[in-house]
Order: C-alpha cells, then sequence, then structure tokens
C-alpha cells in the first residue's frame, strides 16, 4: 500500500511563531505562483522590500517600479479561494484551498492571486501583510524591538519565582518541570531537546539556564502557530486580543449570542495568565490557546450535557440505551460473569438490562451466561445491586428485561426478591385501557418496569403455561440444558410461569410477532415484541416504512444474533433509523458500534433516553429509512469541516521502538440513514511528532441532521495496516460551530489527557450559508436548474382536490427562499467569503476595505430605515460597484420573503389541515372507493407524503423568515459597530421587526 505523500511543509526548525519571524521570512522572500486572470500561473520569487514600505516580484516583463505592491495601497489580505480568477473551474483542482491566498490592493480593489507551497507558507505571508497594513504607516521598524512584550514580561516573571537563589539561573530539570507544568502533555525529551539545541546555539551548556534562553525556549515550545495566526487576525494589534477583539471572535466565529464585554473580561480573568493582562483586559496567545483548550470552548454543545429535551412524551417516542449480557466483562463464550459489569452500565446510563434467570444449586434462581456453572451470580446480589444503582446516573425509569430459565419455584423466589428489595421503584399499577400510547419517560421517573410474559386472563392457577422468546436457547445449547420438548414442526416453545413473576410484568408485556397488520389491528400499547438483529434486519430491508409506523406506538427491542460468540456488536444505526426503540449492545465490547451507541447517547444529558426525529413521531408522515437522497420538506444541511491540527497524539498501542515516528491521519465519518453515511480523510502528516498540521477542509451533506452522528478517528499511515491512534463520537444536534478542541478518547472510550484534534466546524443550511436549523431542516447544493416539491396523487377525488391547492404556494415559498439563497451566495462571494460567513461578517469586510484607504469611496449603510440600503457618495470602483449592487438584491429579495412569508405559510397550514381532516376518514373513504392491495397502499404513501411535504415546506418558510430577519439585526448591528452606519438607533431585536410565525402543531 502506498504511503499517502504530504503536501511539503516548512522546515522543522523554522516554526512561525511571532509576527518577527513571519516578516523575517518575507524580507528573505520566497517563491510563490502567480496566478493570471486567463488561468496560468507562473513561479516568481516575491520578497519585502527592505523598508518593509512595499511587496516586490522577479522576474517580470514590467519595470521593477511597476512590478510591486505598496503596502498602503493594500486593502485585504484572503485565504483560500475566495477571487474569481482562483475560483475559475480550470485552477481549482489543481492545489488545495490552504495553499492559496489573495491581495486585494489599489482604488480599483484589483486582485493579486497567489499559490504557495504549503498551508505554513501561506499563514507567515497572510500573518506579516496583515501586521504590516495595520501598522505599516506607524512603524517601519521590525516588529519585536523596543519594549519587551506582554508575554515574555509574563514568562520572565514566571522564571523569577523558580530562580529561588535569585542567581539569574535555574536548574535544566527545574526549567523542564516548569514548562510541562505550563503546557501540560508535553513530552519531557521534546522539552530537554530544546534546551539543548538554545544552549548549544548560543555556546552555553551546562546543568543550568539563564533568563532569555527560557524566554526563547517557551516561546517556540508553547506557540501553536495555527492559534497564533487566528490571533492576529482577530487582534486590533496583533499581539493581544483586547475586549472588544475578543468580542468580535466569540460572535463572529465562534456563533456565540449575546456576548457581553462583561463576559470577555470574565474570559480574560479566568485563561490569561499574566497579571498585567488581566488588569488590562488583554488576553494575549497563552491565554487564548488556554481558553480555546478548555471546556468552555468544546466541541460539544453544553445545552446537551443536561436533559434538554421534551420527555413527556409518550415512552416509544425515544430511544433506550440498552444492554445485553451487561454483567460479562469478556467475550459471550468465555466471558466470566462479574457482578460489576452492570455498574458500569448503568453507570453509563444504560436504562435497559437483561436478565436470563436460571436455576441455582442453592434452590435460588441464579444469572449466568457463560457456560461456565461455576460463573453463575444469585439473582439476590443483582437485583440488590440493581436497586442501589438504578438511578445514579439518570432518574429516568430503568427497564429490566426478564428471561426466564427456571422452574416455577425458583420463579416465586425471584418474585418475593423483585417486591422485598425494590419495593416502591417497581412499577405495578395495570395498564390505562383507555389510553392510547405509553406513559412518558417523565410521569415513570424513579420506577422500574419489568419486561416479561404475562399468564393469559383466562388462567386462575398459580402458574401457567406461556410462549417463549428465543433469546437465550443458544447459551442454553452450549449448557446443556435445552429443553427436550421442543414442539415438533418448528412452533413457539411453552414454559411453565408463576403468577407471581407474571403480577410484576405491567407495562412492557412481551408477546410474539406475526405481522404488521396483525400488530396494527391487535396489539395493545403496553405489549412490546423482541426481535433478533437477522429479522430485525430483514424487516429494515424489506419494509422500512412498516417498521416506522410500527415503532410509533409499540416499543420493539433488538437483541444480537446468536452467532455472535465474540461478543461483537451490531450497528445500531441499522435500526435506529426504522425507529426501534432499545437496540441492545454487548457494552462489555468496544469498538466502532460501542463509539456510536455511547456518542449518541450522550446528547440528552446522558440520561439514556433520546427523543426521536418529529418525521418518525408524527401519526401522519412519510419517512423512508433507506432513502438515497433528501426527505420531502427536510432539504439538507452542509458541514463543513476543516482539520487544522493534532496535539499531544500518543502512540498507537503496542507500537514497536520507542524511536518509531507516528504518521497520522485523521478520517471523519458521518453515520446515519444511508444517504448520510460518509467518510473523508485528510493527508496524512509526515514526520510530524505528536503535533501535526493536517489544515484540510471536508465537506458532508446530511439529510436527516436529527439522526446523523460524526465520529473522527485518528489512525497511523503504516505500510502493513494502519493502526488505530484515538478517536471521537458525537451526535451531529451537539456540534458547535467555529474553532473547537475534540477531546480524543481510546478505543475502550476512555479520555485520553491532553489528546486532542483542532478543528474548525460550520453548518449551513444548503449553499445559502447562515445558520443551521438546529432541528433537522436544511439544503442544497450547487447551481442547477430549480427544483419545486409537489404533492402525489392518491387516487381519491376529493383529497386530491385538497392537495391540488397547494400546488401554488409551494412553488412561491421554493422562490421566497431560494432567491434569498442566491442573493446571498453572490454577496458573500462578492465579500470573498465562504457561505458559512454570516451577514455581520461580510458587513465588517466591507468596512474594513473602506477603513484601509486614504482615499476610501464613502460608503454608508442608512439604518434609519427597516431594510438599510447601503449608499454610496461619488464615483466608486467596480468591485465595490458589484458588491453594492449584490447588497440591494440581498435586501429587496429578504424583503420580498419576510413581507410575503406568512400568507404563504397560511396557505401550506390551510392545505395541510384541510388534508388532515380527511385522516380519520381515510379508511371509509379506502373502502368507498375499492382501494386494495398494491393501489391501497400506494394512496396511503401518497397522502402521508403529502402532509410530510407541506408541514416541512412550511417549516422551511418559517425558518427562512426568522433568518431574514436575524441577518437585518446582524446589518444593524454590524453597521453601528464598524462606524459605516449612519442614522442609527439602537439595533432592532429579530422580534421586534416582525411577529414570528406560529409554529405548526405535532
Amino acid at each position: 500500500k502506498k504511503k499517502t505523500v504530504s503536501f511539503s511543509s516548512m522546515p522543522n526548525d523554522r516554526k512561525i511563531n511571532s509576527t518577527a519571524a513571519c516578516i523575517s521570512l518575507m524580507l528573505e522572500g520566497c517563491e510563490l505562483k502567480k496566478v493570471r486572470s486567463n488561468s496560468r500561473m507562473y513561479s516568481r520569487f516575491f520578497v519585502l522590500d527592505a523598508d518593509m514600505r512595499s511587496v516586490r516580484w522577479e522576474p517580470s516583463k514590467k519595470d521593477s517600479e511597476k512590478a510591486k505592491i505598496e503596502i498602503k495601497s493594500v486593502k485585504e489580505v484572503r485565504v483560500g479561494k475566495k477571487t474569481p480568477v482562483l475560483r475559475s473551474n480550470g485552477l481549482s483542482d489543481q492545489f488545495p484551498d490552504e495553499c492559496a491566498f489573495s491581495i486585494i490592493y489599489g482604488d480599483n480593489y484589483e486582485s493579486l492571486d497567489l499559490v504557495a507551497s504549503s498551508a505554513d507558507v501561506v499563514s507567515a505571508w497572510v500573518m506579516g501583510l496583515r501586521y504590516l497594513v495595520s501598522y505599516g504607516k506607524h512603524s517601519p521598524e521590525a516588529p519585536g524591538t523596543g519594549h519587551p512584550s506582554l508575554r515574555t514580561s509574563w514568562i520572565s516573571s514566571v522564571f523569577d519565582l523558580a530562580d529561588l537563589e535569585k542567581s539569574g539561573r535555574i536548574p535544566v530539570s527545574r526549567a523542564v518541570q516548569l514548562i510541562k507544568a505550563l503546557n501540560p502533555g508535553m513530552k519531557t525529551s521534546t522539552i530537554e531537546l530544546k534546551f539543548k539545541e538554545l544552549q548549544k546555539a548560543s555556546e552555553r551548556p551546562g546543568t543550568e539556564l539563564a533568563c532569555d534562553l527560557f524566554v526563547e525556549a517557551y516561546c517556540e515550545l508553547c506557540t501553536r502557530p495555527e492559534i497564533f495566526f487566528l490571533l492576529v487576525q482577530f487582534s486590533s494589534n496583533k499581539e493581544y486580543l483586547g475586549v472588544k477583539d475578543l468580542l468580535m471572535f466569540l460572535e463572529v466565529e465562534q456563533g456565540m449570542e449575546g456576548v457581553t464585554e462583561e463576559k470577555c473580561l470574565e474570559i480574560v480573568s479566568k485563561y490569561e495568565p499574566s497579571k498585567e493582562g488581566r488588569e488590562k483586559g488583554y488576553l494575549a496567545i497563552d491565554g487564548f490557546t488556554r481558553y480555546l483548550l478548555s471546556a468552555d470552548c468544546s466541541i460539544f454543545d453544553p445545552q446537551h450535557r443536561k436533559v434538554c429535551q421534551d420527555m413527556a412524551q409518550p415512552l416509544s417516542h425515544y430511544y433506550i440505551s440498552s444492554a445485553h449480557s451487561a454483567c460479562l466483562l469478556e467475550d459471550n463464550f468465555w466471558g466470566r460473569s462479574d457482578i460489576s459489569g452492570y455498574v458500569s452500565a448503568l453507570g453509563l446510563g444504560c436504562r435497559s438490562i437483561e436478565l436470563v434467570l436460571w436455576d441455582g444449586p442453592e434452590g435460588e434462581p441464579v444469572v449466568y451466561t457463560s457456560p461456565s456453572a461455576a460463573s453463575s451470580v444469585p439473582f439476590r446480589a443483582v437485583v440488590g445491586l440493581i436497586d442501589q444503582h438504578a438511578f445514579t446516573a439518570s432518574a429516568y425509569p430503568l427497564i429490566l428485561c426478564l428471561v426466564v430459565r427456571c422452574s416455577a419455584p425458583q420463579q416465586r423466589l425471584a418474585a418475593q426478591c423483585l417486591r422485598k428489595t425494590l419495593g416502591e421503584k417497581l412499577y405495578l399499577e395495570p395498564p390505562n385501557p383507555v389510553a392510547s400510547y405509553l406513559p412518558s419517560p417523565e410521569e415513570l421517573k424513579g420506577r422500574i418496569l419489568i419486561k416479561g410474559k404475562k399468564l393469559p386472563p383466562t388462567c386462575e392457577d398459580s402458574e401457567g403455561e406461556v410462549s417463549d422468546e428465543e433469546e437465550g436457547w443458544e447459551l442454553a445449547r452450549r449448557l446443556g440444558q435445552e429443553d427436550r420438548e421442543a414442539p415438533e414442526g418448528g412452533g413457539l416453545r411453552r414454559v411453565r410461569l408463576s403468577r407471581e413473576l407474571s403480577e410484576l410484568v405491567s407495562l412492557c408485556q412481551a408477546v410474539p410477532f406475526q405481522d404488521f397488520e396483525s400488530s396494527r389491528r391487535g396489539q395493545r400499547y403496553w405489549e412490546m415484541c423482541s426481535f433478533s438483529e437477522v429479522e430485525a434486519g430483514r424487516f429494515a430491508n424489506e419494509c422500512p416504512a412498516e417498521l416506522v409506523s410500527y415503532n410509533k406506538r409499540f416499543l420493539s427491542r433488538i437483541y444480537p444474533s446468536p452467532m455472535r460468540i465474540d461478543a461483537s456488536n451490531m450497528n445500531p444505526q441499522d435500526f435506529w433509523k426504522c425507529g426501534c426503540q432499545m437496540v441492545a449492545m454487548n457494552y462489555q465490547t468496544p469498538g466502532l458500534m460501542m463509539d456510536l451507541n455511547a456518542g449518541w447517547f450522550r446528547q440528552n444529558g446522558a440520561c439514556g433516553y433520546v427523543l426521536r426525529p418529529a418525521i418518525m413521531r408524527e401519526e401522519v408522515s412519510y419517512f423512508s429509512a433507506n432513502a438515497k437522497d433528501s426527505l420531502p420538506g427536510v432539504p439538507a444541511q452542509l458541514l463543513h469541516l476543516k482539520v487544522i491540527s493534532g496535539q499531544n497524539l500518543p502512540k498507537p498501542k503496542g507500537s514497536g521502538a520507542k524511536g518509531e515516528v507516528v504518521e497520522p491521519y485523521v478520517c471523519a465519518e458521518i453515520h446515519g440513514i444511508p444517504a448520510d453515511c460518509a467518510e473523508h480523510r485528510t493527508k496524512t502528516a509526515l514526520q510530524s511528532g505528536d503535533n501535526p498540521i493536517f489544515d484540510e477542509s471536508l465537506e458532508f451533506q446530511i439529510n436527516l441532521p436529527e439522526l446523523a452522528v460524526l465520529r473522527f478517528v485518528v489512525l497511523d499511515d503504516d505500510y502493513i495496516g494502519d493502526e488505530f491512534i484515538a478517536q471521537y463520537t458525537i451526535p451531529f444536534e451537539c456540534l458547535q460551530p467555529g474553532y473547537r478542541h475534540v477531546p480524543l478518547q481510546s478505543l475502550a472510550g476512555e479520555p485520553l489527557p491532553h489528546a486532542t484534534l483542532f478543528v474548525h466546524v460550520a453548518i449551513t443550511d444548503r449553499r445559502g450559508g447562515g445558520k443551521g436549523h438546529r432541528r433537522g431542516l436544511a439544503g442544497r447544493r450547487g447551481r442547477r436548474v430549480r427544483e419545486y416539491t409537489s404533492t402525489k396523487a392518491t387516487g381519491i377525488k376529493a383529497i386530491d382536490e385538497v392537495f391540488r391547492t397547494a400546488t401554488q404556494p409551494l412553488r412561491e415559498a421554493t422562490d421566497l427562499r431560494e432567491n434569498v439563497q442566491n442573493a446571498l451566495v453572490s454577496f458573500k462571494e462578492l465579500c470573498g467569503l465562504t457561505p458559512a460567513a454570516n451577514m455581520k461578517q461580510c458587513i465588517l469586510t466591507v468596512s474594513t476595505w473602506l477603513l484601509h484607504s486614504d482615499s476610501a469611496p464613502s460608503v454608508t449603510l442608512n439604518l434609519a430605515e427597516q431594510y438599510p440600503p447601503m449608499e454610496a457618495q461619488g464615483p466608486i470602483p467596480d468591485l465595490l460597484r458589484k458588491v453594492l449592487t449584490a447588497y440591494d438584491t440581498m435586501i429587496q429579495t429578504s424583503r420580498t420573503l419576510i413581507e410575503s412569508a406568512d400568507a404563504v405559510y397560511g396557505k401550506l397550514i390551510q392545505a395541510q389541515q384541510a388534508g388532515m381532516d380527511f385522516h380519520k376518514e381515510l379508511h371509509r373513504i379506502e373502502a368507498k372507493e375499492g382501494l386494495r392491495g398494491r393501489k391501497l397502499q400506494k394512496a396511503l404513501e401518497s397522502f402521508a407524503w403529502n402532509i410530510t411535504v407541506l408541514k416541512g415546506q412550511a417549516d422551511l418558510l418559517k425558518h427562512a423568515k426568522a433568518e431574514a430577519l436575524d441577518n437585518l439585526w446582524q446589518i444593524h448591528n454590524a453597521g453601528q459597530s464598524c462606524g459605516i452606519g449612519r442614522n442609527g438607533s439602537a439595533s432592532p431585536e429579530p422580534s421586534r421587526l416582525q411577529a414570528p410565525l406560529e409554529p405548526i402543531p405535532e
């Protein structure tokens, strides 16, 4: 297998950790490729003049005075393919986005488009140019001269504290410990090597170290160039972030709302290590790095750390964290039953545990699931443990799945034990016969439900016969305890059940599954079926819609195939996509499947219950689990993921010699409905040590966000086979946008200390950008013929006439939304931004062009108007005229959307409600029309499709209007803060501009 060759990087000894380093690289000059408007590329040598007033290139046909750009004429420096020339088709595939940058200069806003050999070279030029653009007018001397910086003073003060003897020198061993304390996770050997290098270079060897070498070593070891680059981007003085800079970073880049200056000062006082910085409200590079690494800046949305979903829906509307053979700590066949397995499963928020009861030697039932009788555990001990730990991790109901393999007398003892030990926690009330659905997790808080067989009402004896479940028989065969009286002809086995045990079963009565039609007609809501993974897999492939529909009212439990003697796990997503609530996992077996399960159940405060997507809960909705494309009324979202770097990556477990260098790459995987499953990988970071730079952008289209899970896997690129280093799994709905660190975990799901990935996350609704709609609605990509979602004919005249009235409003809704999306994209592209950028970024970008010029044309935002126009006084260059035209188009399309949305929304809802009025009569109308078989199936599917489309499109329109109002609010806000707004009063609250649309009832 070939190694993946990485784009060549800068030499390791040339670490860009300060603006001075960037400028010295520019003064030396380097080769860059200059891109012409005809898409041809030419290699040229670019260099910064010694007086730092202009950038020149050679060779050139122009005379030397023309082959240069003056720093004072630079309007903006863009990273990536952000100009029409770099976006042109002929070029876009020839080099990665992170190797391109553009200098916008001159009164006509011309662009010099350049391609570098690596992202590091781009960072150095961009950082240096941005510094000179800000300071070129004031400080022609190189930065770093003059008084010591905030950072240097702080590191010197740390050194002074450690210099106990006040000799101006400290032992190297103490210096190593000091740097390790300031930068946890850094290896001792790395620090020692750096000290030796610097001592050698300055010809000062020995066991002690002076302050200047300590400061230099700290700056080289503990400056992460990618974070320094980010700080320079937002800092108004390129050395640290002031309160206003930090506020801008949090709002614009991190997507935080309602940030105040007080909040920023809190962050500074919490993370800035220097006393001077804390007093003045400055966040320098070390404080900024600490903040980005902290839990306050985690990729996981803190809202999801506590229960945040509606817990008052019926039990069947939730996914329930379920364990199979929880007491086993090893595999099924050779495992040892160990009681601590129950404790760890319950501690992880598991809410359904399986107990297989066998006759014990002492006349008391035992639980064991391995073939060795010596490894059994008394049932009494297990129940005591469950009583103790049932609600430590979650207050919501726990379901005990009893599989009875013991005699009637021992069943009675088991029942007595459950009653006595669990007492009030045991839920024994009979089901409410007039209800249609199970009670909610909220109503059942603190209760333990028993799932098992129940004696028929006709049986009046102390015990009786019931049909048995298949589950558990594979083990019985291995134990040699298989019932000799298996029925002939393959019917269901019969077993004896005691009345005492039967009476403990209330809301989770186990019944055998016959077929979907029988369940629809005769199954009661408190009855539930268990399916083997093979049977459930067949239903999921052959009749997914019927399985989804079945799971709206009834609980279903899926257990692993008995062929999995190694206790491997099935993929829970295969069954979640069809709405199956309880997918029983072997908690003792780590790996991808368990990562998905553990990651998935983290999203609702790790309480063991996750609300299923609305499209799976609503009584009438069209959902095909195996759809290969977007769902009706639910356009896709785009996840833009940039994997920037890795920190303190461990070596793969069991890797060979100490000197072996890890050469990692990152795989990002999306798991969800089949249409969403995808995997992209970065290039391999060669010879990168523990802190590789990847700097690579990946993109995913997500059709059903509520069911999608993102998994990061870090692997070591090896000739023989890529070895696992680390992973992290997170539900799509829990992702926070912006620059985030991913806390990496081992294969078993344990945290790896200080091992992280640094990434940037942006989620957009379709290519028009804007905020991702948090609850599963989103969009389309690429320029193409506009597609209109339409209703389908049911074949029933009266119903079809109702749905036909929605044809025009559906087209109008699509036009309103897509006109705004297209206008937004054009405006963002002309501003040199990606579709993931927000409106505030666009306005700030335009304002920086205008402020970085002595002869700036006068352009203002008239904030006195609800839809603020951008007005120019006097002549303006061509690019700026295009920007103003695109802005005007965006404002006009937004205005049309905001003013027309309510009427169109009303028509869609009216049609949807008129359709729903037919729902109760549907079966009578079908019979009258004589529909049966395939025609009937088609009519029901079309009806559900139409209802789903109307609700989905109305939802999208409501969301688009809210987003348009939010954009206006951002324009007001940005216009005031950056100084191009005039006549501005306090910026309007989005809600005050126009009353929001009423939410659609479920």
